[in-house]
């Protein structure tokens, strides 16, 4: 007999156990639909003394794949999840979890408000809320470590880690994993609990926690969260579970939930979430098909080259690498091999994958072997001339249909197009490096690609997982022409009266992992130098011009690499120069400007200001489709804070 609790949850009675089905597409959701389902499944079976229990599962791929998105910012109906968790755990009759896939946030406090807990090999577990800028609001900090002890159950809450099976069963989260059917496993065993009193987590001890482990392991957390809110709340939470009673941590829990829910933090990752949503969605493009992609070739096997094809063998494609000469092509494919070998010894990659991904790769010394590719990716040097005569030999090269993508930083890709006879097939994929980890990818839209190219384009960077963000043709595009500003008004600073040091300090203390000085150091002075030397005869002379960094180069101080820069670095270590001070205040002693002390607060106000203005600019110009994409490129690729929400967000522009 088939029941209906409500428009997502169902009911079917299974040798006396109410199998109960939650059926909430795409994620199984905990809607308010659900919630009031699930809440009414409960009490049915307890209703029924022909009902010996409960078994809770998901249709599909999920079982409960946490909030429901759409109620974000809105009034709750109730059965509020705190109330729905309460009910399952209080209910004489056991309540088994069948969980069959993801069982995150709300998913897993409503698994662990259950009596038992089965799952799947392919079931993932986690409390990701921190990631929203909120604690979970439902039991997860009290239940959980009662389940697993404090010091994971800590880490996962303030990290949002998910556990696949095989960890959650050695944690204890679920008591058992199965290959078997998940539900017949799950009728059996509220067969085999039935009449005895159910095992409630609320109700179990907490164990005491190792204090060294919880403080090593809180101190790293604390350190990635650079002023994060949310972590710290969520360690705070689980290490006071053994210190009060479970009703007393709940209340604790739910009025931190609803403070940090309510708090600038958490609406600017609500704003990230729903940016990444909109960033998809693109004019012109509904209803256009991708062409089909299977084989992509890559030209320049270097650092960037060598990431694109390995995240173009994590995505499954077969890749072609290209290189000049045999010899290089060779050491080509020793940089993507070293990769995959560290990706295995690091446990990302287990062997099997790394041999069928070595088993999809070929490289080459010869272009002409890219002919059968379906997408040609060019990563070589970022010199006009020689990308200008690499398009005009592909275009010869490859099929009519094939696609020609350019991973340019500053060039017009437009002019690489005009090169070919088919410029409409040609489109900007502008990696970050290493391009295998970093997750932003520009694509950018030339003045003559047609549709269904920059489909393919978005398409390829979501398979290869990737955050794929559209952009118009500018130098720079959208994240280096904001960094380029930000840069900029990080040197009128200096000439004004501020210190790289305190410039650098000011921005970490915002939430930068480091500030832009930094930066500057790490990646190199030398590129941004010849790119001014390019752009000097072109210059307008009343313009603002800062010659400090030029001043730097000049000297060899290059950065990191050279071992001072901005910095001196000695024994790899960023210490404050005096040269670079000295050097500073000459700068200013022939300008004539008197040097005023200039405070955190004004230092990042002032760099916020530049990078909104230039993304003003953006806008305008039709370069960027929408302020939230400006500030997903900031985020993704140049380390600006996730919990500020990114330029425009800081600004009140998005």
């Amino acid at each position: 007999m088939s029941l209906t609790f409500s428009a997502t949850v169902t009911g079917s009675v299974t040798d006396g156990v109410l199998v109960v089905t939650i059926d909430n597409p795409p994620v199984n959701a905990a809607s308010a639909d659900m919630r009031q389902g699930l809440f009414a499944a409960i009490d049915h079976a307890a209703a029924d003394s022909g009902i010996a229990g409960v078994v809770v599962t998901g249709a599909g791929k999920t079982f409960v794949g946490g909030a429901d998105i759409r109620e974000f910012g809105k009034p709750m109906a109730e059965p509020l999840l705190p109330q729905l968790v309460n009910h399952i755990e209080a209910c004489d009759k056991p309540v088994v979890a069948a969980i069959n896939g993801a069982a995150l946030g709300g998913g897993l406090e409503i698994a662990l408000g259950c009596h038992h807990r089965i799952a799947s090999p392919a079931a993932k577990l986690g409390l990701p809320e921190v990631k929203l800028g909120i604690v979970p609001g439902a039991g997860g900090t009290q239940r959980l470590p009662r389940l697993a002890g404090i010091v994971a159950a800590a880490e996962m809450a303030a990290t949002g880690r998910m556990v696949g099976a095989d960890e959650a069963l050695a944690l204890g989260i679920v008591d058992e994993v199965t290959t078997d059917d998940l539900v017949a496993k799950a009728v059996a065993a509220v067969g085999a609990l039935a009449g005895d009193p159910p095992r409630r987590s609320g109700e179990l001890a907490v164990q005491a926690a190792d204090a060294e482990a919880f403080d090593k392991m809180s101190a790293k957390v604390l350190a990635r969260a650079r002023g994060q809110d949310a972590p710290a709340e969520a360690l705070r939470l689980v290490r006071s579970a053994g210190e009060r009673t479970l009703a007393e941590g709940l209340v604790d829990e739910r009025a931190t939930f609803i403070r940090l829910r309510d708090a600038d933090q958490a609406k600017a990752l609500r704003h990230v979430f729903f940016a990444e949503r909109a960033a998809a969605k693109v004019d012109g493009l509904e209803g256009v098909e991708p062409r089909p992609i299977r084989t992509i070739g890559i030209v320049g096997l270097g650092l960037m080259g060598s990431g694109i094809a390995v995240a173009a063998l994590d995505g499954g494609y077969t890749v072609i690498g290209a290189e000049m000469t045999a010899e290089a092509a060779e050491k080509g494919r020793e940089r993507i091999v070293a990769v995959l070998d560290r990706n295995v010894a690091s446990g990302r990659l287990d062997a099997d994958g790394r041999e069928k991904r070595l088993a999809r790769l070929t490289t080459s010394g010869r272009l002409e072997d890219l002919a059968d590719a379906d997408l040609v990716i060019e990563a070589v040097f970022d010199d006009l001339a020689v990308k200008t005569e690499l398009f005009q030999r592909l275009d010869a090269i490859v099929r009519p249909d094939a696609v020609l993508a350019t991973n340019t930083s500053y060039l017009d890709p437009d002019v690489l197009a005009a090169a070919t006879t088919r410029p409409e097939r040609v489109v900007g994929l502008h990696f970050f490096s290493p391009a295998n980890i970093m997750r932003l990818v520009e694509v950018v839209n030339c003045a003559r690609t047609a549709p269904d190219v920059l489909a393919t384009a978005l398409a390829v960077a979501k398979k290869l997982g990737k955050l794929p963000v559209v952009s118009g043709v500018t130098e720079g595009f959208i994240g280096n022409s904001i960094f380029s500003a930000y840069r900029r008004e990080a040197e009128f600073l200096l000439e004004d009266g501020a210190l790289p040091q305190e410039i650098d300090a000011a921005m970490e203390a915002y939430g930068f992992a480091m500030g832009p000085f930094a930066v500057f150091d790490l990646a190199g002075l030398e590129i941004a130098w010849a790119r001014r030397k390019r752009q000097a005869g072109t210059r307008d002379p009343a313009e603002r011009y800062v010659e400090i960094a030029d001043r730097l180069c000049e000297a060899g101080r290059f950065g990191q690499k050279a071992g001072r820069g901005w910095y001196a670095y000695p024994d790899g270590k960023r210490t404050v120069d005096p040269e670079v001070t000295a050097l500073i205040e000459a700068a200013r002693t022939k300008k004539s400007i008197v040097a005023r002390r200039i405070e955190a607060e004004e230092i990042v106000s002032r760099l916020l200001g530049a990078m909104a203005a230039e993304g003003d600019r953006l806008l305008a110009n039709k370069i960027a489709l929408r302020a939230s994409d400006i500030d997903l490129v900031l985020i993704n690729g140049y380390g600006f804070p996730a919990h500020r929400g990114g330029p425009m967000f800081a600004a009140g522009r998005s």
